[in-house]
């Protein structure tokens, strides 16, 4: 059977000319909309396959991501507190029925809205992200244990398995224009394909990985995910046997084959510290 695949370009990461450590801002520049950084990116030319009809060949810990249909009984994303309480209590429990974790704390959420013509200023004109990334480093992963659980017990908490999961769902409508891509871990080099990047916060710097590009890498997607579907984005695992997925690359991208009056793209990221 051949792939049902797309062709496209991703943003890489491309090393400071300096050689200095690479950073960026978490906070977006008013004038430009975009974040400040010391590096710029490699617009790569790639192939991505969709999935759609062979979603279970890919699992959390073999490939780093898992597609699965999930009704949600939740509509209201405008109430940020609403999505704290309810959004946040069953998005839990599918976390917790999928991993076998024991606790699962919901720690962040971002909702996002590709608006053309609109900068990026602030958290309510969040859009798609357009550039291969992962989200944590072992680093700030373990910081995240210390940040989001009570101290007396963090230390212990970091002598067993620990994993932070993204799951993400499209609201309001179908995710044609703008979807995530995901890269299989099993294609990623730990050792040459990822880079330590500083994330600068008035609150305190952070660190993320930026991605360099692989002519290995395989990029997948699941076209036209529903509201009725998430996919679970490995983040970080503690659990480093070299058989287990401890990541995934992502990144939005434009499909070309996104009809022109699609809706544009809404949706919904949970970041879960999953114990």
């Amino acid at each position: 059977m051949t792939a049902d695949t797309v062709s496209t370009t991703l943003n890489y990461f491309q090393p400071p000319a300096d050689g200095s450590k690479p950073w960026f801002t978490v906070d977006f520049n008013p004038k430009t909309g975009e974040r400040d950084s010391n590096f710029k990116m490699d617009k790569i030319t790639l192939e991505i396959e969709n999935v759609r009809g062979h979603e279970d060949e890919y699992d959390i810990d073999s490939s780093g991501f898992r597609f699965l249909k999930s009704p949600s009984g939740f509509t209201n994303f405008d109430d940020e507190a609403v999505i704290k309480d309810s959004y946040f209590k069953e998005s839990a429990e599918i976390i917790k029925r999928i991993t076998s974790a024991r606790r699962v704390v919901l720690f962040d959420h971002t909702i996002r809205r590709n608006r053309p013509g609109v900068l990026e200023t602030s958290e309510q004109t969040r859009g798609p992200v357009s550039t291969v990334h992962v989200d944590q480093t072992p680093e700030s992963a373990a910081k995240r244990v210390h940040r989001h659980t009570p101290e007396h017990i963090a230390s212990d908490l970091l002598k067993y398995r620990f994993q932070i999961i993204n799951l993400w769902r499209p609201i309001n409508h179908m995710a044609l224009d703008f979807p995530l891509a995901l890269c299989d871990y099993r294609t990623v080099s730990r050792e040459n394909d990822l880079i330590p990047t500083i994330l600068k916060s008035p609150k305190g710097d952070g660190e993320t990985f930026s991605v360099k590009y692989s002519p290995r890498h395989r990029w997948k997607y699941l076209r036209g995910m529903r509201t009725d579907e998430i996919v679970l984005i490995k983040c970080f695992d503690s659990r480093m046997d070299g058989k287990t997925a401890i990541f995934t690359p992502h990144s939005a991208f434009v499909d070309p084959t996104t009809p022109k009056d699609a809706p544009l793209r809404e949706s919904i990221e949970l970041r879960a510290l999953v114990l």
